[in-house]
């Protein structure tokens, strides 16, 4: 049995982390905002000790607002995953930091190796690079940095809660048509980190970077009306636009496809397809 301790743990992924080692085999404890101050390197090797697997989940999550504060999203996103990256090697604990695809410059036109040059377009980008680069550096042999993008679940603000709230409010949603990416249902994505952590503790896995989205592609608009088809909706109430339409503070990158060569090498499959994923979500939440 493995002690885990995840970061975070009142965000989406978190909460859906925190329901699932709760499930299985192995003990887990979850940790959220309130409780551990991550840019603490005190409170954090505190935490961190006796743990065998760390999933960190906290993290600065306005992307906007990073443009403005960009020195206190870094110090979350970047300077807090050094400390945690170094209680994890005081400790002998295997870490995996989750990422974003925000740390590449989105002007690829195939998906994106693990391996591939990053660049970010933000300032939220650059601050999960610098903590990314902290993994890597800390914990070359230990270390794990799972980027994904396009998160949505049960817990928080997501764009196909939005987009269904929007959808009880207008007779038509204009979304944006010129962005792919991976839409990924944070549940799923839990399930990968967890498999990755086992993976990682028997020694299978090789450290460094994995992509955790979900496979296939779409635009934000092609996720609207998948979310609308599935939901019993129209989904010609959907138009495409593009996203000059709806400027924002920080860019965004226009071609967010993560490739996911890497996971062979832990012996694991891929997530599994994205709009499988969206049914599947959208099936238990009209349950509830």
């Amino acid at each position: 049995m493995s002690r885990w301790l995840v970061t975070g743990a009142g965000g989406m992924l978190g909460r859906e982390l925190t329901d699932l080692l709760a499930d299985g085999p192995d003990e887990g404890r979850a940790l959220s905002r309130a409780e551990l101050d991550i840019t603490d390197p005190a409170a954090l090797k505190s935490a961190v000790g006796g743990v065998d697997v760390v999933v960190n989940a906290a993290a600065w999550t306005d992307v906007d607002g990073a443009e403005s504060s960009e020195a206190d999203a870094t110090a979350v996103n970047g300077t807090a995953v050094r400390h945690l990256a170094s209680a994890c090697a005081d400790a002998g604990a295997v870490l995996l930091h989750v990422s974003t695809d925000y740390v590449f410059p989105g002007d690829a036109t195939a998906p994106i190796p693990e391996d591939a040059p990053t660049g970010p377009v933000n300032a939220y980008g650059r601050g999960k690079l610098v903590g990314e680069q902290a993994v890597f550096e800390t914990l070359p042999d230990a270390g794990y940095v799972v980027r994904t993008a396009w998160l949505y679940g049960s817990h928080g603000k997501n764009f196909v809660a939005t987009i269904l709230k929007a959808a009880e409010q207008r007779d038509f949603l204009d979304v944006v048509d010129d962005q792919r990416g991976q839409p990924t249902w944070a549940r799923a994505l839990a399930r990968q980190l967890i498999a990755l952590g086992g993976a990682a503790v028997a020694g299978r896995a090789p450290a460094g970077a994995y992509h955790g989205t979900s496979s296939g592609e779409t635009t934000w608009y092609g996720l609207a009306r998948a979310a609308f088809e599935l939901t019993g909706l129209d989904p010609e109430r959907v138009r495409p636009t593009t996203s000059d339409r709806f400027p924002r503070p920080a860019p965004r990158p226009s071609y967010s496809v993560l490739g996911h060569e890497r996971w062979a090498l832990a012996g694991l499959e891929p997530m599994p397809d994205w709009h499988a994923s969206l049914a599947a979500f959208l099936d238990e939440l009209s349950t509830r």
